[in-house]
């Protein structure tokens, strides 16, 4: 192992060339990290995750085993991705016609948490700290603080940083169980008070 190196890589995992990886990131086993992506720092990589060609991984990035992350994916600060999530990148794949300049860009914003299994269509943004639920396949944007599930997901409620469920009073506000964080909900938007 490279002593200059200020992350960690499994012995299996395939880092290729002209990828820009961030101090105490970690990467685990049969992982493949492709050329021009960038991982931030403290980021987890877990086994058998594919990091495609230009995807941006900000830092403390927690990505689950058996997440393949396309190009035209990028990831801000505190994302979580969920064991084998899915990510998809052309809205209509064709095997024999190539699409590589009609991939869709997918920003999942800082603190988003997406769950188990779930499935994100290409082009659709997820809010700051959103949470999917396991299993829901979303095809349309999610707002910020949304708590979205099923297939086609649908919003169901609202969600605090800490992951809890919001239930705001008559007067739209409501607090986290466990920071005490207050938040506001006004023309159906959610905002930290």
């Amino acid at each position: 192992m490279d002593t200059d190196k200020t992350f960690f890589a499994h012995e299996t995992a395939v880092i290729d060339d002209g990828s820009i990886i961030g101090n105490g990131t970690k990467i685990w086993h049969f992982s493949h990290i492709m050329p021009n992506c960038k991982i931030g720092d403290n980021c987890n990589i877990g086994q058998n995750v594919v990091v495609s060609p230009k995807v941006v991984l900000g830092s403390n990035v927690k990505v689950q085993n058996n997440v393949s992350i396309y190009t035209g994916v990028i990831c801000e600060d505190d994302v979580f991705l969920g064991p084998s999530m899915v990510f998809t990148n052309v809205i209509n794949p064709r095997s024999a016609i190539k699409r590589q300049d009609q991939y869709l860009e997918t920003t999942v914003k800082k603190g988003a948490s997406i769950g188990a299994n779930a499935t994100i269509v290409c082009g659709n943004n997820i809010g700051e700290y959103a949470f999917i639920g396991a299993g829901a396949v979303v095809t349309k944007e999610v707002a910020p603080y949304a708590l979205v599930v099923g297939n086609p997901s649908k919003q169901i409620g609202w969600i605090s940083e800490y992951g809890h469920r919001l239930y705001f009073d008559e007067k739209g506000f409501a607090n986290c169980p466990e920071s005490g964080d207050k938040y506001c909900l006004k023309d159906n938007e959610v905002t930290k008070c």
